[in-house]
């Protein structure tokens, strides 16, 4: 099984009643605490989502944002982030996948940048600045390896476009289920429940629903018709104000009896 493969099936098989994948900014809040928080994380979430720490990153929201900034103050580089995943004594106990701008991936250079993923055991990216049109080189660096490349569709996609996205997506379709950046508030834009539906019907992998997850009844909304969600700033924001990710993952999630 190739690791963008063990995404997939970590995601049909999740740990609790929905499928989550968790985000985390690397090396954030400390570079010294980030891999014990990784773990930690990936001993709830089916998958991780580690975001490389970029200067504009103009899809998120003012959380990651934040973040972002406060890690690259701490010298947080892509390099540093494949060294500090290949150094863990144990995988974590979720699949790991990179969300990183393409800036950074281009300046450690696409020839190795598969190579060095599968190494330190990556399954896959997620890049938001890549548009499908102009992807194919980067899918011909990384594919030969294993991994995978995950497309967004969003509420502003046109069905034909949808199409082309979901066909393309590897591991998992990201639905983003609000118009904006990432932070928001839950409130899903009309109709995303028909398009959920619309995109898992011609999926041949999960469809995880992204954006504004914050509280079980987000989850609730989406896992009616989705396969899964995704948490980011929610996540990032609780450990900000110092309370256990864990308990919080737990409790969105449904694994301590929460009826989601």
């Amino acid at each position: 099984m190739t690791p963008v493969e063990r995404l997939e099936a970590a995601l049909r098989t999740p740990k609790s009643e929905t499928a989550l994948v968790a985000y985390l900014t690397a090396g954030w809040p400390t570079k010294e605490g980030f891999s014990s928080l990784l773990c930690a994380v990936a001993e709830v979430a089916d998958a991780v989502e580690i975001g490389v720490p970029f200067s504009d990153p103009m899809a998120d929201g003012p959380t990651i944002q934040r973040t972002s900034c406060e890690a690259l103050e701490q010298g947080v580089t892509l390099e540093g982030i494949f060294a500090e995943l290949s150094a863990l004594p144990t995988p974590p106990a979720a699949p790991i996948l990179l969300m990183g701008y393409l800036n950074p991936f281009l300046a450690f250079g696409l020839q190795r940048l598969g190579a060095v993923a599968a190494a330190a055991g990556v399954s896959a990216f997620i890049v938001p600045d890549l548009p499908l049109d102009e992807a194919a080189d980067f899918r011909a660096l990384i594919e030969p390896h294993g991994l995978g490349l995950v497309q967004l569709v969003t509420p502003a996609t046109t069905p034909a476009r949808m199409v082309e996205l979901v066909a393309a997506s590897r591991g998992f379709v990201y639905a983003v289920t609000v118009m904006g950046i990432t932070g928001g508030d839950g409130d899903a834009q009309d109709g995303i429940g028909r398009s959920l539906r619309e995109i898992k019907a011609m999926a041949t992998v999960p469809v995880m629903a992204g954006f504004g997850i914050r509280r079980p009844e987000h989850v609730a909304a989406m896992a009616a018709d989705a396969d899964g969600v995704i948490v980011g700033s929610a996540l990032l924001d609780c450990i900000r104000a110092g309370d256990d990710p864990v308990d919080f993952l737990r409790t969105l999630s449904g694994s301590k009896g929460v009826q989601i």
